[in-house]
């Protein structure tokens, strides 16, 4: 989105020091601003302040302070970070398209990038990079609109209550999709009916004319057409789902090939990403595409190629031929058995699961122990890295346990994103 800096001050409350310029976006980011845009200095671990003249010097138009200025044009105000919501919140009203929110305990990231595919195979589409999902990602993404877009899809974060709320009203979202409930930062709220609550928010924040998608398969979601005041579209494998999945199959790479029945139409799709699980992502991407107006078919076909978000059921080759799924990005025990389910799916002979901690879950003992079980009774070999919540001897080095690998082999890398697993499968792929 473009602006000028006297309206930065406007919407945000603040005042403008320095000659009025144009401005196209925003970063947080000095690191990655490009010409022209805004850097808004966030304080947390890090003082953004300390980086304005770098951000300067990398060519911002522009800068949020709640310092004395450093010259350029800058915007002083009180928190940056609260500007930053109220520029995006006001820039927001002169977005004539549709907004789509989504958000659920799983599988979030994978719709976000699912619908994206889809919905821009007919309609110009735009949407977070990564999983910028937060008080500072959403309204980021917001503000870095490209103007002639037609429908943005926001993913929206939750660890507690009201979070969602607070980015809907910064989104004004008409369409909202909402995945799964489970056990992700559920000790923030009080178990996992406290996570549906705060799930819930989006639905309730949805206008009288607006659509809520909900998964017809999880009963804690589907409850919630109960909850909005707007039109429900319910998609899974239910029989009385709007959107409705059958004749699932896998390939060797546990890739899904599928039929969805829609109001608007019967697809087949075949999945260029992993796990059967994926297909319901698909299935509330398909949704939203007829939801829209879009060009179902064309939603369908775009699927085939999509690409994830990193460390996401993303299936790679080591030197010596073997699979390694990584789905690094995060881990509840909903993703954690999707994603072994997933690799039960893949033809091997030995298949082995590295498998960090799973962060924010309520009762985690038994949760982590009953995932043990669950890798065993699939015929999989678990390794703990970090913990012992598992009820096994952690590793010390996960790449040294796995050994050897060949061409017949498949290993699993899952944990929460504070485990940061990645750089393990990083180190497999040279085995």
């Amino acid at each position: 989105m473009r602006f000028e800096a006297i309206d930065v001050a406007s919407a945000t409350g603040g005042r403008l020091v320095g000659p009025n310029v144009a401005i196209d976006g925003v970063s947080f980011d000095s690191r990655s601003l490009q010409p022209g845009q805004l850097f808004v200095p966030l304080v947390a671990d890090r003082d953004g302040h300390e980086f304005i003249s770098g951000a300067l010097e990398r060519g911002a138009a522009a800068y949020l302070t709640s310092s004395p200025a450093q010259g350029g044009s800058a915007i002083e105000v009180t928190d940056t970070l609260q500007a930053l919501m109220a520029l995006a919140t006001e820039q927001r009203r002169s977005f004539n398209g549709t907004v789509v929110g989504v958000t659920g305990s799983v599988g979030k990231t994978s719709t976000k990038d699912l619908a994206w595919a889809a919905l821009g195979a007919s309609k110009r589409t735009w949407a977070n990079e990564r999983s910028f999902n937060n008080d500072q990602g959403l309204p980021t993404t917001v503000l870095n609109t490209p103007a002639d877009t037609e429908v943005m899809v926001l993913e929206m974060g939750m660890r507690g209550f009201g979070e969602i709320t607070r980015l809907c009203g910064i989104a004004q979202p008409s369409v909202g999709i909402i995945t799964r409930v489970a056990e992700a930062h559920s000790d923030r709220v009080g178990g996992i009916d406290g996570v549906a609550k705060a799930k819930a928010e989006l639905v309730e924040a949805l206008p009288a004319n607006g659509t809520a998608i909900l998964n017809a398969d999880d009963p804690r979601v589907r409850a919630m057409t109960s909850r909005t005041s707007a039109a429900c579209v319910l998609y899974g494998e239910s029989a009385d789902s709007h959107v409705r999945l059958t004749d699932i199959v896998l390939d060797e790479l546990a890739r899904p090939s599928f039929t969805v029945h829609t109001p608007w139409g019967v697809v087949a799709v075949r999945l260029g990403v992993s796990g059967r699980h994926m297909a319901m992502n698909a299935a509330a991407a398909l949704a939203c595409v007829g939801v829209v107006g879009g060009d179902l078919a064309a939603g369908a076909a775009a699927l085939a190629d999509v690409g994830l978000t990193a460390m996401r059921m993303e299936v790679l080759r080591s030197a010596g031929g073997a699979v390694i799924l990584n789905d690094s990005y995060n881990a509840n025990p909903t993703s954690m058995r999707a994603a072994l389910d997933a690799l039960a799916a893949m033809p091997a002979d030995r298949r082995v699961a590295v498998l960090g901690l799973m962060a924010e879950i309520s009762d985690a003992p038994a949760e982590h122990r009953a995932l043990v079980r669950y890798a065993q009774h699939l015929g999989i070999e678990v390794l703990a890295y970090g913990t012992d919540l598992y009820g096994i001897d952690s590793v010390a080095d996960p790449v040294a346990a796995v050994g050897s690998l060949a061409s017949g082999d498949a290993v699993l890398v899952k944990g929460s994103r504070v485990v940061g697993l990645e750089v393990v499968a990083g180190a497999l792929l040279l085995g």
